[in-house]
Formats: C-alpha cells, sequence, structure tokens
C-alpha cells in the first residue's frame, strides 16, 4: 500500500480547513445580508404604509414633511454617560 508524505497531506488538510472555514465566513455573510435586506423591505413597507406613501421617497418626503409641521427636530446621538454630542442621526 502506498503511504503519502504526510508533509503534503498536512498542506492538503491546511488547505482543506482554510476553504471551510471560508466558505462558512461566506454564508455567514450572506445569511446577514438576507437578514438586512428583508429588515429594510419590511421597513420601508411600513414606513410608506404608515404615511400614505406609494414608494419610499415618497414616504421619506411625507415623513419629514410630517416631523416638519409636528415642530420636531432630528434626534440627536448621546454619549454613554447621557451627554449630547450634537450628532444628528442619519436618516
Amino acid at each position: 500500500m502506498l503511504v503519502p508524505d504526510p508533509k503534503v497531506v498536512r498542506k492538503l488538510l491546511t488547505r482543506y480547513a482554510s476553504l471551510r472555514i471560508a466558505q462558512a465566513e461566506r454564508a455567514q455573510a450572506e445569511r446577514e445580508r438576507e437578514a438586512i435586506a428583508r429588515e429594510l423591505e419590511d421597513v420601508t413597507y411600513t414606513l410608506c404604509v404608515m404615511v400614505g406613501a406609494t414608494d419610499i421617497h415618497e414616504a421619506v418626503a411625507k415623513a419629514d414633511a410630517l416631523l416638519i409641521a409636528a415642530g420636531r427636530t432630528a434626534p440627536t446621538a448621546t454619549d454613554v454617560d447621557g451627554e449630547d454630542d450634537g450628532l444628528r442621526l442619519a436618516v
């Protein structure tokens, strides 16, 4: 029976492990992208329904107008100690 060179076997095992890790990381990243896409779709739909819009651009415009009419300003981010850092939250 032929006995393979241990160096070659070690190299193949290392390569196999590296490829399996890379494959698992790509699969995880894909699942995360899919989850974000689903959440974005849900938020888009909900915002459109809430403001009576047919698309997201109209919904954002209506939401902005609603907030302006209500006299609200965009919320600011606060530090962990509760202090306002003056940064506006991105929309």
